[in-house]
């Protein structure tokens, strides 16, 4: 039987979720209404016509490319979460290395500049590389994260010492004791990055349109972004796009949210 508290935590989460999904409820409603309906003041909750034509409708326009058919539209985040996971879990502990404290003090640096400062050089050095309008334009400046060496770190570091002293006595080599013996209990921070880094790179906009104005190649985000008008935007068609956007994201948070949520709440991995 749940306790006081936890009743009461149950009330508060339960009071606060109307809050929580009113805008998902909303962008839904929004596909099925008219454009005049979308825009109408005071606004209309309930469409006086349920219009799914509107998911047709983004089909034809000019950026179907980028939000519904590119085959390279997952690249990116695909790539950029695989290479930050490999990089995270390289992060061993502090004495691992000589002199990975210092290297971890210049990782976390990067952390306190914001990362608009450094879009103009990345511009430069991709057109000094003849990288623009390509994928790898999109992917390579994200391939390396300091919040995943920040958030693997912290795992490594709390993994008990005997289980790895043993394994060497057993003759493992470093690699082998990396990959059977230390990676396995750091797998929740592994996922919990992954799902960040995945989401962080579907969702990201600032750096996409800098480097890419090519529809061939152009994000997810991107692609949204253009059907917004300058005068006149069609709200119930960049509502479907949202919704077709969340989708892929949605399912992939209800898939680890197991081990999303048991990394978050453990914050490591206690001996």
């Amino acid at each position: 039987m749940a306790s006081p508290r936890g009743r009461l935590v149950t009330v508060v989460l339960a009071a606060c979720s109307p809050a929580m999904v009113s805008p998902f409820v909303w962008e839904l409603l929004t596909t099925m209404k008219s454009p005049g309906e979308a825009t109408r003041v005071p606004p209309v909750f309930i469409p006086s016509e349920w219009r799914v034509d509107n998911f047709a409708r983004l089909q034809r326009r000019a950026v179907r490319r980028a939000v519904l058919q590119h085959r390279h539209r997952h690249r990116p985040a695909r790539d950029r979460t695989a290479a930050v996971l490999l990089a995270g879990g390289l992060c061993l502990r502090p004495t691992a290395l000589p002199g990975s404290n210092l290297v971890f003090l210049l990782c976390l640096s990067i952390l306190m500049v914001p990362a608009q400062l450094y879009v103009i050089p990345q511009y430069q050095i991709m057109v000094q590389l003849d990288w623009l309008n390509t994928l790898r334009a999109l992917t390579v400046p994200g391939l390396f994260s300091a919040f995943g060496v920040f958030l693997l770190r912290q795992f490594f570091m709390a993994l008990p010492r005997d289980p790895e002293d043993a394994a060497r006595i057993d003759g493992c080599n470093p690699l082998q004791t990396y990959w059977y013996v230390m990676l396995p209990p750091v797998r929740p921070g592994l996922v919990a990055l992954g799902v960040l880094t995945t989401i962080w790179s579907w969702n990201e906009l600032l750096w996409p349109p800098v480097v890419n104005t090519d529809p061939e190649k152009m994000t997810l985000s991107a692609g949204l972004a253009s059907l917004q008008g300058q005068r006149l935007t069609d709200f119930p068609v960049l509502m479907a796009g949202a919704v077709m956007a969340s989708l892929p994201m949605i399912v992939l948070f209800a898939v680890m949210q197991r081990q999303f949520i048991a990394s978050i709440a453990t914050t490591g991995v206690k001996g």
